[in-house]
């Protein structure tokens, strides 16, 4: 990546710093089943703080973007040397990251909670913690099956034959994760690739400090550095990392960073997966009970102070619902968050940058007119803080930045509609959004909304949850990403599917070979006439 690239990459991250700027900590993993956790680190108090004196210490240590190309080789090495891990190694890889995930798991909220200068416990375990010890029992149960080569399909022509299909470890992975889940966002990938027998390289959010030094030590600890690798460090490192020849690279971040992380991936023609967000609606249909509408999205929307990928961006309410919406979506913040400055339960913005571009968004709306529904039930001065409160946005219009960018925190933009066909083209006449909420209870016309949109993933009558259901593929499409992770295809795309066919001592082929136009060959000829025929249409 050149330099104009880089400095075009820092320029974007330093203004969309929503998954951005990727990190580097090298701590990596193989096993060939000798490498165990250091019993004492793994079990130390986990009450230990986290200091900034500690993040500086550990920082001094981290690799520069000169160092990443030897890591890189270094693990390609160790996969050369055991190209297609067994089941039972597989399986121990998962069981080492599974018991790390305990042994720092108090430490692992407090970092994370540092990073945001406060959230919420309970959030960091229901979103990141405990989603990713599901994920590894889900390819626990299900490796073998996954792994076992499967029996195709062999044309009359070529029998006698048999044709399989392997899947094979594509080698050594790339995973870029952002500040917003740094935990779940760095890991989930990385429980697919392991599953898949691959090892893995992982550059941290800079905006995550904390959580990005204590995955590194984390990482250190229950892998050697030829399995798994966590780098942290600036743009400079991230620039690097992105331009490794991975056999694979995973990033979830913005889509303006994602283009420049495609186009260097391309460099080395290295296949990609991008989670990029955008701007996801949800849609309220009239004959769905509108409170129950409002509570269920301000759970969502309160998740992280709506610092999440698949936060409803939007909600598309009937007109004449609009008020009755607004004002059931603020009882349930309120119930839920009687207080917000210094209640633990209320996460706050992740850097003063993030809260400025937020407030940029209100203030951008409230002077061309829209107004502003703040929702602080016990009016408290937020000033000295990164926290801020919910607020709903009514009169909006796409000439506002809260209807063009997607938001990432805790604003959300209500949208009124006539007919559900309007509220419909109202969501395909803009970019396809990493997720779909839909409330009806009517199925048949949720599977009208289904069929007749097109995002990354669909929940009905809910929001946000299809993430933590680990049997569905996870990903966006076009201008949210492209490829998934997550379920079985989630091994499928960190594994190569490689046709195999096999022949036997007979090889009916010879008979017909040239010269042309003998006996077998014409009799062959007039039986592929009689099978493929012209369709009538």
């Amino acid at each position: 990546m050149n330099e104009s690239l880089a400095n075009a990459w820092t320029g974007q991250l330093r203004m969309t710093e929503r998954h951005p700027t990727l990190n580097t900590n090298p701590e990596d993993t193989d096993m060939q089943s000798t490498h165990e956790p250091k019993t004492n680190v793994a079990r130390r108090s986990s009450a230990k703080a986290i200091t900034g004196q500690e993040t500086a210490r550990s920082s001094a240590k981290s690799v520069t973007a000169a160092d990443l190309a030897g890591l890189l080789d270094k693990q390609r090495q160790a996969y050369l040397q055991d190209p297609m891990p067994s089941r039972k190694t597989r399986i121990h890889r998962l069981d080492r990251l599974h018991n790390a995930l305990f042994d720092y798991r108090a430490q692992l909220e407090e970092a994370v909670s540092a990073d945001f200068s406060n959230r919420a416990v309970a959030e960091t375990n229901m979103t990141e913690l405990d989603p990713l010890l599901q994920g590894i029992a889900y390819y626990r149960k299900r490796l073998g099956k996954f792994m076992k080569p499967q029996r195709r399909h062999t044309p009359l022509s070529q029998r006698p034959a048999s044709a399989m299909v392997h899947y094979q470890p594509l080698g050594v992975v790339g995973i870029v994760a952002p500040w917003n889940f740094p935990i779940f966002l760095a890991l989930s990938p990385l429980v697919g690739a392991l599953a898949a027998g691959n090892r893995a390289m992982i550059k941290t959010s800079e905006f995550s400090p904390r959580t990005g030094e204590l995955l590194k030590e984390m990482i250190a600890d229950a892998f050697s550095d030829d399995e798994v690798l966590v780098v942290t460090g600036d743009v400079d490192v991230a620039t690097a990392f992105t331009k490794l020849p991975f056999d694979h690279l995973v990033f979830t971040g913005s889509t303006s960073v994602g283009k420049i992380v495609m186009r260097a991936a391309a460099e080395n023609l290295t296949p990609v997966t991008l989670e990029l967000g955008g701007k996801s609606p949800a849609i309220i249909h009239r004959d769905f009970p509108i409170e129950e509408a409002a509570k269920r999205l301000a759970f969502s929307k309160g998740i992280n102070a709506g610092q999440l990928c698949v936060s409803p961006d939007y909600v598309l309410c009937p007109r004449d619902q609009v008020d009755a919406f607004c004002n059931a979506f603020a009882d349930s913040i309120c119930g839920s968050y009687p207080t917000m400055r210094d209640n633990k339960d209320y996460t706050a913005i992740i850097t003063d940058r993030q809260k400025e571009r937020l407030e940029g968004y209100l203030v951008d709306a409230q002077e061309k007119g829209a107004e502003l529904l703040v929702i602080n039930p016990a009016k408290e001065d937020f000033s000295g803080t990164r926290k801020m409160p919910m607020t709903l946005v009514k009169g909006a219009n796409d000439d506002m930045k809260v209807l063009q960018d997607e938001i990432f925190g805790p604003i959300i933009t209500v949208v009124p509609y006539d007919s559900l066909e309007d509220a419909i083209d109202y969501v395909n006449s803009h970019p396809r959004p990493l997720a779909l909420y839909y409330f009806d209870w009517d199925k048949r016309r949720a599977q009208h909304v289904v069929e007749q949109t097109h995002s990354g993933g669909v929940a009905l009558n809910e929001a946000t949850v299809h993430v933590l259901f680990d049997d569905l593929p996870f990903g966006g499409v076009g201008p949210s990403g492209m490829g998934h992770y997550h379920g079985k295809e989630g091994f499928l795309t960190f594994s190569k599917a490689k046709g195999v066919i096999r022949k036997g001592r007979i090889n009916p082929m010879m008979w017909i070979a040239p010269p042309w136009e003998n006996w077998l060959f014409r009799q062959v000829a007039a039986l592929q006439s009689r099978r493929y025929r012209r369709r009538a249409i």
